[in-house]
């Protein structure tokens, strides 16, 4: 199946990071290269290193933007672990650095990855394929708490403890091997009046699977701060989320970077010695324009934040 992507924002995002031609860009997420492709486009001496968990996407957008040439540099591991990346390319700091946190239309519509709840698949969603953690293990081997606990945390599924439940009744007679098997479970466990209210029954809970696979928001709020700090003076930081959780994480982490004291209300005295290391651009998230939620229904629920390093 063909890599498709579509950027989410794309003109928003590369007006947001303000490029310099000889500027040093990460991409920390390429997916399939529609943004860093457009980045790549404004470099002349620059450098861009783009990143991705997936080793199919990094194969994709190397094939894309090889006629860049070295300008661009590709590196496999999750965001998170951009420091390796750096030390691999000797690169100490960046002008401008995007995270599009979005999951890449390749992957939801390819259906042996697992991820969607319209096409019929062994459970996986793994966006690493290397690592051992999928889906299929997530459902048959967590306990009902546990199993609860992420549909609420992660999908904040109002039935979650139901769900649980009969997921765990459901595989003691046999193992649930694919996404319908999985999605009639979840049918029966909804009450019909709030069976498609808001979407498909399934939506909520394969989100939240799929943030426990992949460990979305382990760490996220404490990446950015770190990412932010590998910024130079005057760096941009671009920031695309598409639910509830991450721009919480985005959030957090913009409001500890542009505060001068972190100390708590009632000391009389500073003692943290922290100081405002950004300014937010973005009062409020960017939201995608009417024109392109009508064209790509996944920048419906997208938001935009961007800052700048002092």
């Amino acid at each position: 199946m063909e890599f498709k992507h579509f950027s989410v924002m794309a003109k928003e995002c590369i007006d947001g990071l303000d490029i310099k031609p000889d500027g040093t860009y990460l991409d920390c997420t390429v997916g399939g290269a529609g943004h860093s492709t457009l980045i790549a486009k404004k470099l002349k001496n620059g450098t861009l290193l783009c990143l991705d968990k997936d080793e199919n996407a990094l194969k994709v957008s190397q094939e894309r933007l090889k006629t860049f040439g070295e300008r661009v540099k590709f590196f496999h591991c999750d965001f998170k672990d951009f420091k390796k990346a750096m030390q691999a390319f000797n690169i100490d700091s960046f002008d401008g650095i995007l995270i599009d946190l979005g999951v890449s239309s390749y992957q939801i519509d390819t259906p042996e990855r697992g991820f969607s709840y319209m096409h019929n698949a062994k459970l996986d969603m793994r966006m690493d394929q290397t690592q051992k953690l999928d889906a299929f293990f997530v459902v048959n081997n967590y306990s009902k708490q546990d199993l609860a606990k992420i549909f609420k945390e992660y999908g904040e599924e109002q039935f979650a403890n139901n769900i649980a439940k009969n997921i765990v009744l459901a595989r003691e007679t046999k193992p649930i091997e694919t996404t319908f098997e999985l999605n009639e479970i979840i049918a029966k466990s909804i009450p019909a009046k709030f069976k498609f209210a808001g979407g498909h029954p399934s939506k909520k809970v394969f989100q939240a699977i799929r943030i426990e696979v992949n460990r979305e928001l382990d760490g996220l709020c404490d990446c950015i701060l770190n990412l932010a700090r590998s910024l130079k003076k005057g760096g941009r930081l671009v920031i695309l989320s598409f639910h509830s959780l991450e721009d919480r994480a985005v959030k957090n982490a913009f409001n500890i970077l542009k505060t001068d004291c972190l100390c708590p209300p009632e000391m009389p005295i500073c003692s943290c010695g922290h100081k405002k290391e950004i300014i937010v651009l973005t009062k409020k998230p960017i939201l995608a324009s009417e024109e392109e939620m009508k064209e790509n229904s996944r920048s419906h629920s997208a938001k935009l934040r961007i800052a700048e390093k002092l």
